[in-house]
Parts: structure tokens; C-alpha cells; sequence
């Protein structure tokens, strides 16, 4: 089984991957969003080429935990993307991760500049793996 994760912004859908055994989160590419939300080729193509049989969705939250105006639209565009390609989907908390990522990039020696793009399918594969781990720590109690 394999997961896709989607970090949707108002630009680009950062997205990455599990592995089958759902033990590592890999970063996969960056999409345009409305490419994403018209079920363009581009999307579709990362679709055949993963066959994911679900999608985790990550859900922008404020520091103390709130959801915010923008986690109701990310809400909508995830079940439309879900819809559309018939895949259950579930929302895991998504904050700080692209922070993270910024830092890891930073860490590489990348700039601002070079970091555009980059850093949300990187953000997507942080929260991933932090969802596979916690399922994986489920299945052991």
C-alpha cells in the first residue's frame, strides 16, 4: 500500500510518498495547485505512476492547536482532490513542517531563491512520516 501526501497552498501542491510498507516518507514534486484541482495530466500522471490507495492531506493549525480560515479551504480543495480521484483521505497537523523544511534546505546551503518549490514537497514528506510513524506505533499496542 502506498500513501500520497499533499501540502496544498494557494500556488503549489507540495506532494511525496510513502514506500509500500508505509515505513518512509518520500518527497515526490511540486505541482501547481489549480493543476492539482482540475485533475490536469500533470496530476494525474503522479496518480498512475504511485497508485496510492490513500491520501493524507495536511491541515494548517495555529500554535495552540485552532484551525484557522485557511484550514477550511485546504479542507474543501483535499475532498475535491480526493473525489475526484477516488481515494479515501484523512488530515493530519501540518504546523511547523514548512518551517522545518526551510530549515533542512538551510542546512543544504540553499537560498530563499532556491528553496521556491522545494520546500513544500519536503513539508509533505516531513508530516507523512510523522502519520506513518504514529500508525506504525498503533499497530504495535
Amino acid at each position: 500500500m502506498r500513501v500520497l501526501a499533499l501540502d496544498i497552498g494557494e500556488a503549489r501542491v507540495g506532494i511525496a510518498v510513502s514506500d509500500p510498507g508505509l515505513r518512509v516518507a518520500s518527497p515526490v514534486c511540486v505541482l501547481p495547485t489549480q493543476e492539482v484541482l482540475a485533475q490536469a495530466r500533470s496530476w494525474k500522471r503522479v496518480l498512475e505512476d504511485w497508485e496510492p490507495e490513500l491520501l493524507v492531506s495536511g491541515l494548517p493549525k495555529s500554535l495552540d492547536g485552532e484551525e484557522g480560515q485557511w484550514a477550511a479551504t485546504i479542507k474543501t480543495y483535499a475532498q475535491q482532490i480526493a473525489d475526484q480521484a477516488e481515494l479515501p483521505l484523512t488530515f493530519v497537523d501540518e504546523r511547523l513542517s514548512s518551517s522545518e523544511a526551510k530549515r533542512i534546505l538551510r542546512e543544504k546551503g540553499l537560498s530563499e531563491r532556491d528553496m521556491r518549490g522545494k520546500v513544500d514537497m519536503i513539508a509533505a514528506s516531513l508530516f507523512l512520516q510523522t502519520w506513518l510513524d504514529a500508525q506504525a506505533h498503533q499497530q504495535t499496542y
